[in-house]
Parts: C-alpha cells; sequence; structure tokens
C-alpha cells in the first residue's frame, strides 16, 4: 500500500509552490512582470502602459513581487525623486518558469486542437 504523503509531493504547499501560485493566480501581477521584462520600469510609465491597471493595484503587485524577492527596487538619489523596478536573479528564474509553462500551453494546445471539449489553455484560451 502507498503512502499518501509521498504520492502528494508534486502538489505540497512549499513556498515557492505557493508563490508561483499567488503570482500565476493575478493577472495584474503577471502584467507588472510583462512590464519590467519589456524594460518599461517605472510606476508612471507602467500605469499609462496598461488600460485599467491604477496606481493602488500597481503598488499592491509592486510590493507584492518584492516580498517574494522577484523584483527590486531602485530609487536615485535625485529631484524629483525617481523609482525604477528591475528583476532579481530568482525573478529571471522565474520568468524562464513562465516561459516554460506558455511553450507547454502552446503544445497542449496543438495536441488538443482537433478536440472541441471546452476545455481552456494555461493562458486562458479555448483548446
Amino acid at each position: 500500500m502507498t503512502d499518501p504523503e509521498n504520492t502528494n509531493t508534486f502538489v505540497k504547499q512549499t513556498p515557492a509552490f505557493k508563490m508561483t501560485e499567488d503570482v500565476l493566480g493575478c493577472k495584474w501581477s503577471l502584467t507588472v512582470l510583462q512590464l519590467v521584462r519589456q524594460g518599461i520600469s517605472r510606476p508612471g510609465s507602467m500605469v499609462r502602459s496598461v488600460e485599467g491597471l491604477t496606481t493602488k493595484v500597481l503598488n499592491e503587485r509592486l510590493r507584492k513581487l518584492m516580498r517574494y524577492k522577484i523584483l527590486k527596487r531602485h530609487a536615485y538619489p535625485e529631484i524629483p525623486p525617481r523609482v525604477e523596478y528591475r528583476l532579481t536573479p530568482l525573478g529571471e528564474k522565474f520568468i524562464g518558469i513562465l516561459d516554460q509553462l506558455a511553450e507547454l500551453d502552446e503544445e497542449l494546445e496543438s495536441e488538443i486542437s482537433s478536440n472541441d471539449s471546452g476545455i481552456t489553455s494555461l493562458l486562458g484560451r479555448k483548446i
């Protein structure tokens, strides 16, 4: 007989799993990561770049991504103040995982494209 504790190691609630679930479950966190990756690193530019993204929501997401050590904040000693956000080494690794998930999503879409079962892909597209 197998031990149920050992069979569920894939879904164990580790800190990395919780972080991934929290970030993937939030469209604005993914949007912020995409903006930083594209070189849009200043909060004002981020808000102007995405319709519907408010300063309040952006600040919450930036704090969350910094708490997870995915982003780091760099404040320049200038007047007026200038702040930019950058990916940390962990953030770069996390983006790599997101890229792999996107590749898996594309593979799943092509494999199931003939099946019109109403299944949606990881990125929300119907497959």
